[in-house]
């Protein structure tokens, strides 16, 4: 270690000393400053795929779903809990881990699918940026490209898109720098979550101005209360218990616990960190939407069959009766957050994968290439909505059952005394670490083998 790194490292281990003899909400101010991976996991979860399904709960079934992704969320940092207790104890790196005292089978296709998901989740994450650049646009400048000259839209999304993956780019390269770019990453990416929220709180304001939101309704909707008792509620549900926490998220968080050189001093932060930087943004910016579709969607005679995309959603907004500002700028801007979040850490996943499968410093060339890997998915624009349905099922399957696999992996290495060594869990704890593991591998796993099959079906 070099010795501005010993030095930074004492000075947090000092810090953190004093932060703990504070009471418990004394310290968040104080570990929101020191925190960060937590946050680039909310930007990667906080995804087109969260904005649909937030929109869908909300227009669909109104209030009554709204527990079900806090829920699902809560169930996948039980991994994240457990990944960070490993790494921040061993300080060797999962795919290492993973391939030396579990399988090298497991930890390969653990890895590729982490690699290969985030390049295709890129090709409907461009399309979505660039249509809410085009609302944007739109809205502010009164510029928009006729939609009868199919060629010239084309060429403008693309144009946009171009313009999204070039700050994405920048952005993810310079974190390749590591050291004081991590920090300059992290600081942004807790500015963007914070942007994001206030838009979308923004715009239930507004709808709850207007009358729009029953919020009696609103808080019995986080009580599970009841279940829908047709296919499309119970498939939504799966899918959300399912996807809250990716593969590709799996991945790279051991690793930007290790950028910031955090170790087994910092494990009570971590544990702060995923509930201030994840938890608590995906709760808030999921229900915001959610509540938002619902006080203007649900129970209304409005036509929102196969309308509900984020670039529909804003139209529809505005003919439910909230003002054009809010109901396209402002919904823009959110869900436009929660694209590019979500494309930067594509990135980073794709370099520290790469690296971890070829055995490449995180801080060379190779690395900075393997971080543009998703550039191709800029095409989406184009093809995204004729591959899409080719490309989801075989991908959703393929990353689904591989993650329960890897949680299981991640099970194994909490009872391994010859990883974890004097870390290992023991007597009550290990007891309580192991039912709710298990618990979480059990749900992912019928979430994944369900919606493959109405997939299939």
């Amino acid at each position: 270690m070099s010795q501005s790194n010993s030095m930074q490292s004492s000075a947090d281990t000092e810090l953190l000393q004093a932060l703990s003899a504070k009471a418990w909400y004394r310290r968040i101010p104080g570990y929101i400053k020191l925190s960060g991976p937590g946050w680039l996991q909310g930007a990667m979860t906080l995804g087109g795929g969260s904005a649909v399904t937030s929109l869908t709960i909300g227009a669909s079934f109104g209030y009554e779903l709204l527990w079900v992704q806090p829920l699902a969320m809560l169930i996948g940092c039980i991994m994240l809990f457990a990944l960070s207790h490993q790494t921040l104890h061993t300080q060797i790196k999962p795919f290492t881990a993973m391939k030396q005292h579990v399988s090298v089978y497991l930890a390969w296709g653990w890895a590729i699918a982490a690699f290969a998901s985030s390049i295709i989740w890129g090709f409907a994450h461009y399309p979505l940026s660039a249509g809410m650049m085009e609302e944007i646009v739109s809205v502010s400048t009164g510029f928009s490209v006729s939609e009868s000259s199919a060629i010239g839209r084309d060429i403008y999304l693309l144009f946009l898109a171009i313009l999204v993956w070039a700050g994405c780019a920048f952005t993810a390269w310079r974190y390749g720098n590591h050291g004081r770019a991590v920090r300059i990453f992290e600081n942004g990416i807790k500015l963007l979550s914070a942007m994001i929220i206030i838009a979308f709180a923004w715009v239930v304001i507004s709808a709850s101005v207007n009358g729009k939101i029953d919020w009696g309704a609103v808080l019995a909707g986080y009580v599970p209360s009841s279940l829908p008792d047709d296919s499309a509620g119970v498939t939504l549900i799966m899918a959300a218990l399912g996807s809250a926490v990716g593969i590709n998220m799996t991945f790279i968080y051991g690793y930007t616990l290790l950028h910031k050189k955090w170790n087994k001093n910092h494990a009570e932060l971590s544990r702060y960190d995923i509930g201030l930087g994840l938890v608590l943004p995906y709760f808030l910016v999921t229900s915001l939407i959610s509540i938002a579709a619902a006080g203007a969607f649900y129970g209304s005679e409005m036509d929102i069959q196969g309308k509900l995309s984020p670039t529909q959603a804003g139209t529809l907004f505005m003919s439910a009766g909230l003002d054009e500002v809010t109901s396209r700028l402002i919904f823009a801007f959110g869900i436009l957050g929660m694209a590019v979040g979500s494309l930067v850490m594509h990135m980073l996943c794709c370099g520290s994968a790469a690296a971890a499968m070829f055995n490449w410093p995180e801080h060379g060339f190779k690395y900075k290439l393997a971080l543009l890997a998703p550039t191709p998915a800029i095409l989406g624009v184009f093809f995204w909505s004729s591959m899409g349905p080719y490309l989801v099922v075989p991908t959703s399957a393929i990353c689904g059952f591989l993650l329960p696999l890897a949680y299981v992996g991640w099970a194994i290495l909490n009872n391994k005394k010859a990883y974890l060594g004097q870390a290992t869990p023991k007597g009550t704890k290990k007891l309580i670490y192991n039912f709710l593991m298990a618990l979480c591998i059990l749900m992912v796993l019928s979430s994944v083998i369900y919606s493959t099959l109405i997939k299939l079906g």
